[in-house]
């Protein structure tokens, strides 16, 4: 029998603990947390919404399109919700067959659609924000202002850190 300790594709990687004291320990309970509280989250959203036929990617999408100046590129709102434009394509789809949004083509780029909501999508958007409001206060309502300021800022220089790191 040959042993096989020495090799290094048979070493163990010994997991980070979720409340140990080292800078690895620390790294790992973050993302780890982070990770299921955004899980959680939208999960527990998803539960509000679903009575009303909606879900937490279509108040992504419909609020980033709201929020877009008027009309937005569908590529470029793609890129403000984080999703690849084919996903994007197939929720379009259905939020146009639902009547919530228009595409229009862009006069000054034929290859170009520009998107934009109908007045059920607006009314839409409004019945889920009165639900998705409800819900975020009622999850933080046990924070203080101090603590969602400490948050905010937190989070803010990750995503900062996240989005100038290049790719690959």
């Amino acid at each position: 029998m040959v042993d096989n300790t020495d090799d290094p594709a048979d070493a163990v990687i010994a997991l980070p603990s979720l409340a140990g004291e080292t800078r690895l320990d620390r790294e790992y309970g973050f993302t780890y947390r982070m990770i299921l509280v955004a899980r959680r989250y939208r999960a527990m959203l998803d539960e509000r919404l679903r009575p009303l036929g909606y879900g937490s990617a279509r108040m992504e999408a419909l609020s980033t399109i709201a929020r877009s100046p008027e009309p937005s590129a569908q590529i470029a709102i793609a890129k403000r919700i984080g999703i690849e434009g084919p996903t994007l394509t197939r929720m379009l789809d259905t939020l146009e067959a639902d009547g919530l949004v228009v595409r229009r083509q862009d006069p000054g780029d034929r290859r170009t659609k520009l998107i934009e909501l109908t007045p059920d999508g607006k009314a839409a958007l409004d019945e889920i924000m009165t639900v998705a409001h409800a819900f975020r206060a009622s999850v933080l309502e046990g924070l203080s202002d101090k603590e969602l300021n400490q948050v905010n800022e937190v989070t803010d220089k990750l995503m900062k850190l996240l989005y100038d790191t290049p790719k690959g």
